[in-house]
């Protein structure tokens, strides 16, 4: 039996992205309301989709009959207020990211479900890419050896825009770090381990606005390997590569454009024998693409939170995972500002 869903903030990602990717085409999800605050907007939104109800309250839309789930993707700084009053209904939550503007909301966030007993799943549906699953097996198979370096990179240009709650570091909670970084930070975990310290630049290097268009983050992981993160508002989307590398004593895997909304390439060297060569010769041979059953990772991540409500397990991205990510994120900015800490 399908899950019942609502959706608030119908007019962004989820329209974009979410709805007719996920939560319209799957067979698990049954959409029954959106909500967001401008009322034709909304009604395009549920005319597009065929959804039985458009209201522009939280409240009118926790009040629809047969809703047992809540996508939330409103802006950041409501995101705490958003999943507070889905849980205090008993609603399961399925959290947009970040979690809120700082680790103190993702931890109310993830709090106020657990007290509730409704389950609580954040975003971070890259980790359902096929070959970002492909490549979490080769790990696990010791195709790669011990993974000693791992790198996540997305960047796009996005400019000085008026009234873009993004671009204000008190309505985000940060720029380029929590809306793309985060994304990175969470993939490296599941290749690389959880990460135990942060060094980092967090900086506003070309716009004007005060969250950071700039961030580069060094990491070291709970099994010694070292994490690179980094994320830019400041690189033409042309330009782009969105690349995902890691490296170990057998081998490497790269990836261009899986880091993303979709679609992408990876290529695996797993040269035949190891040695030392002193004339240092380079060179990519012997790679093969990485190749694996391709999911649309919007259907993967609402359909694995739906089974999760309907089996009473955890979330497959639960609010602990989130929670993680805002810690880690604090820490960067933190040694951004001349200061580094442990992640615990």
């Amino acid at each position: 039996m399908p899950v019942g869903w609502g959706v608030i903030g119908a007019c962004g990602i989820a329209d974009r992205r979410t709805i007719p990717e996920g939560l319209h085409t799957s067979p698990e999800c049954d959409l029954v309301g959106v909500m967001d605050l401008e009322a034709d907007a909304t009604a395009a939104v549920a005319a597009k989709y065929g959804v039985p109800h458009a209201v522009t309250s939280v409240a009118a839309l926790l009040d629809l009959p047969g809703i047992e789930a809540i996508y939330v993707a409103s802006p950041a700084y409501v995101h705490l207020e958003h999943v507070t009053a889905a849980a205090e209904r008993g609603k399961h939550v399925l959290c947009e990211k970040p979690m809120g503007r700082t680790v103190a909301e993702a931890e109310q966030a993830e709090r106020v479900c657990r007290e509730r007993g409704v389950l609580l799943g954040v975003g971070y549906m890259m980790r359902f890419h096929h070959l970002h699953r492909a490549l979490e097996e080769m790990i696990g198979c010791g195709e790669l050896g011990q993974v000693v370096l791992g790198r996540a990179q997305v960047t796009c240009w996005y400019p000085d825009l008026p009234g873009a709650w993004r671009q204000d570091a008190e309505l985000g909670g940060g720029g380029a770090l929590p809306d793309m970084g985060s994304h990175c930070i969470d993939l490296l975990e599941r290749f690389l381990g959880p990460v135990v310290e942060v060094k980092a630049y967090v900086e506003t290097l070309t716009h004007r606005y005060s969250s950071d268009d700039s961030a580069t983050l060094l990491m070291k992981h709970e099994s010694g390997a070292h994490g690179v993160v980094e994320a830019r508002f400041n690189v033409p989307d042309a330009a782009a590569r969105n690349t995902l590398e890691v490296f170990g004593t057998k081998g490497s895997a790269i990836a261009h454009h899986t880091i993303g909304q979709g679609g992408g390439e990876m290529t695996a060297y797993l040269p035949q024998a190891v040695g030392y060569d002193a004339a240092q010769r380079r060179g990519e041979r012997g790679g093969f693409a990485v190749e694996a059953e391709p999911v649309n990772m919007y259907q993967a991540e609402v359909e694995a939170f739906s089974r999760a409500v309907r089996a009473g397990g955890s979330a497959p991205v639960s609010g602990a995972d989130g929670a993680h990510v805002h810690r880690v994120m604090a820490a960067a900015v933190r040694s951004s500002r001349g200061c580094s800490e442990a992640i615990i």
